[in-house]
């Protein structure tokens, strides 16, 4: 049996383990963290709608349900030349195929420090909450959320969760009463934040700022971050007491200590079947992969998945000759529902049109069942939906 070495256990990775399986290959996982963490279900956790455990799924018990090894370990650095990859606590070596998944890093901010992110390290989901819940017992504040780019890849923006969050937290303020003592602006360097989904879609959400009383801070790139606020790039400044900021994806920094193709942005250079160039073995796929395709493309957690099942198919095609290679460039759109506490918005964007539905109150608890069909589905305690 040929074995195969996914490095990363989020999305991408855990899927190429899981279809990589379904291929049987011996597949070992190697990951930092001993649980999947549903990244997308966490933006309740600083509202109290949700706890840690609720978007958390242990790995250990992945890896028995679909019967690959995993590794709890950091991976240092990668020598694919060499098939043989350095973790903090070992080697591993001999392996067929590698699949790189670790994700990305985020773009270097000054005073970063000063801030929160529901895209950062989990434990960050938790230290909002409490940040929050000391600004409700204090009964005012001033809060500003935003998200940042990359000059040098536009596709590891993360703007969704950004409004999300604000959205959450606009209402969490209203129910607890207080929210008239609170200023809540949204703030993005880039002129139009969300262009991207398309032209009804920024219309939609001005109207929502307007709505919900939410003050907009656009078009100037961010000098840095203080304890107490934000200051841009004409020395202006907007004061906050609380600051979630979500930076765009940069490469990997074991990307450093690597022998891969990258791009000037540091993600590894793939073809359209998420081969790395200039390899016959070596695979990447989601936040670690440079993706092609139109200007308003964006790395999200369901073609990261595709591009793993991809991966898995690929590699089988590669070993025996049979079959045709399956590419991700067909599957790029951008999904979602942007939920806010009380309701959402189906969002939709590809190459012919760009969509946002309102969905008052049903719309929160279809991304609910989501999360909720995302990890039993996983855990293969339910079907599994094709292409879900």
């Amino acid at each position: 049996m040929k074995k195969v070495l996914v490095l990363g256990g989020g999305f991408a990775g855990l899927e190429a383990a899981i279809f990589l399986r379904k291929q049987d290959y011996e597949v070992t996982l190697v990951s930092e963290r001993d649980y999947f963490y549903i990244y997308p279900t966490s933006i309740w956790i600083p509202v109290h709608k949700a706890d840690f455990g609720d978007v958390i799924i242990d790995m250990n018990e992945l890896s028995r349900v679909h019967g690959f090894k995993f590794v709890k370990d950091r991976v240092k650095a990668i020598h694919a030349k060499e098939n043989r990859v350095e973790l903090e606590h070992s080697v591993v070596s001999g392996f067929d195929h590698l699949v790189v998944a670790v994700g990305a890093s985020k773009v270097k901010h000054e005073g970063i420090e000063h801030t929160l992110s529901i895209c950062g390290e989990p434990k960050q989901a938790l230290e909002m909450r409490q940040v929050i819940d000391d600004l409700v017992a204090k009964g005012s504040g001033r809060i500003a959320m935003g998200f940042g780019g990359n000059p040098k890849d536009s596709t590891g923006v993360r703007g969704g969760p950004a409004f999300e969050v604000l959205f959450n937290v606009h209402n969490y303020l209203k129910k607890k009463g207080v929210r008239q003592n609170f200023e809540l602006t949204f703030f993005a360097p880039m002129e139009k934040p969300g262009a991207r989904l398309g032209e009804q879609a920024l219309k939609m959400m001005d109207v929502f700022f307007e709505k919900l009383d939410i003050a907009k801070h656009f078009g100037k790139k961010i000098k840095r971050f203080e304890k107490d606020g934000i200051v841009f790039e004409d020395d202006s400044r907007l004061e906050s007491d609380f600051t979630m900021f979500i930076p765009a994806n940069a490469g990997h920094p074991v990307f450093e200590n690597s022998d891969l193709p990258l791009t000037e942005a540091g993600f590894v250079r793939i073809d359209e079947f998420c081969r790395a160039e200039g390899f016959d073995n070596v695979w990447a796929v989601g936040d670690s992969a440079a993706i092609d395709g139109p200007d308003w493309r964006a790395k999200q957690g369901h073609i990261a998945e595709v591009m793993a099942r991809n991966t898995a198919h690929n590699i089988k095609v590669a070993d025996t000759g049979e079959g045709e290679m399956h590419g991700y460039l067909d599957h790029l759109n951008i999904l979602c529902v942007m939920d806010s506490g009380d309701g959402a918005a189906f969002v939709y964007r590809d190459d012919n049109r760009g969509l946002m539905i309102p969905m008052p109150v049903v719309g929160h608890w279809l991304k609910k069942g989501w999360g909720w069909y995302c990890k039993n589905s996983k855990l293969e305690k339910i079907p599994r939906i094709p292409g879900l």
